[in-house]
């Protein structure tokens, strides 16, 4: 785990620094990608669905 934690740690810091600089390109994508599949292995997976979901949940119900 310590390792799962301290590779997403470096690729949170990498995509940062890439959106940062302005330019996405496919390296930076290829990163961003990487970081999303580590992140959905690691504990915090599930409080990370539980936000999304309860963002999209409030956002559909926002009328015009």
């Amino acid at each position: 785990m310590v390792v799962s934690v301290s590779v997403v740690l470096l690729l949170l810091v990498l995509a940062v620094i890439y959106l940062r600089n302005g330019g996405l390109k496919i390296s930076h994508a290829l990163v961003c990608a990487l970081l999303g599949f580590f992140l959905a292995g690691t504990s915090m997976a599930p409080s990370i669905h539980n936000g999304v979901t309860a963002t999209a949940d409030v956002v559909s119900k926002l009328g015009p």
